[in-house]
C-alpha cells in the first residue's frame, strides 16, 4: 500500500492522507495507490500540507505500518518522552517502531 504523508502547515504535526482530508493518526490513513504522487502534488499546490510525500506501507491488523523506520517514528510521535507519543497509554508503543 502507498500512503501520503506530510506536515500540517499551522501546527507542524505529522499528518496522513485519509482519502478526503488529513489526520494526525496513521490509523486513519488510506491507500492512495496509483494516485499517491498526484495527491501529494495537488495538496502541496493547494497549500493544505507542507512537503507531502509518498511512502510504502503494509496493512496490519492494527492499521497501516510504514516500511521505513523513519516514518514509523513520525507516525508514533516524539520518542524522547513516551507520554508525548500518540499512544501514551500503550506501554509497548516503542515496540511498534522497531
Amino acid at each position: 500500500m502507498r500512503l501520503v504523508t506530510g506536515n500540517d502547515l499551522a501546527s507542524g504535526d505529522v499528518v496522513w492522507w485519509t482519502g478526503r482530508d488529513w489526520s494526525r493518526h496513521i490509523g486513519d490513513a488510506s491507500d492512495a495507490g496509483e494516485r499517491a504522487e498526484a495527491i501529494a502534488r495537488e495538496e502541496e499546490a493547494a497549500r493544505r500540507v507542507n512537503v507531502p510525500y509518498v511512502i510504502e506501507a503494509s496493512e496490519t491488523p492494527d492499521g497501516p505500518r510504514p516500511a521505513h523506520i523513519k516514518d514509523r517514528i513520525r507516525a508514533l510521535g516524539p520518542t524522547v518522552r513516551p507520554d508525548l507519543t500518540l499512544k501514551p497509554a500503550d506501554a509497548h508503543a516503542g515496540d511498534w517502531v522497531i
